[in-house]
């Protein structure tokens, strides 16, 4: 019996990548392509004008507009968007049939509401961790048990 392709996504707001598993024992391996980053910006550092002003409907007071989301929300949900694409496309064409996914819990939320119906389907477990920074050779202990399922 083959042994089920097992993609591992590891992400947060700015980086991601993609490992695979072809088995219980097989190890870790990168997916080549498959790693995606951004620099990691904050609100201040993407809006540099003021927000507009709106005179109070009663009275003679003013206000900031403030926007409905956050820039720095708005660059995640593109970032997530393009790292999801991206996993649907190999996902149809048969590159793998079970997907973890670790990712801080932010992240996760964004990440599980951009998959497709299909894709989720495939979602073998969520890990609300952020693993972006361990290297390969270590990441292996976290996912053991749940690739031996």
């Amino acid at each position: 019996m083959k042994a089920k392709v097992t993609w591992i996504l590891i992400a947060d707001g700015a980086q991601a990548r993609v490992l695979e598993n072809d088995g219980p024992g097989k190890g870790l391996t990168p997916v080549k392509g498959l790693k995606f980053s951004q620099e990691p910006l904050r609100n201040q550092d993407i809006v540099t004008d003021r927000p507009g002003r709106s005179f109070a409907s009663v009275g003679s007071g003013r206000s900031g507009y403030e926007p409905e989301v956050s820039p720095v929300d708005q660059r995640e949900a593109r970032f997530v968007g393009t790292l999801v694409a991206e996993l649907e496309e190999h996902y149809r064409t048969g590159a793998f049939k079970r997907l973890i996914i670790a990712a801080d819990p932010t992240s996760l939320g964004t990440i599980r509401n951009s998959l497709s119906k299909q894709l989720q389907e495939a979602v073998l477990a969520e890990l609300p961790k952020d693993l972006t920074n361990i290297p390969t050779i270590k990441l292996a202990s976290h996912f053991d048990e749940i690739l031996a399922a």
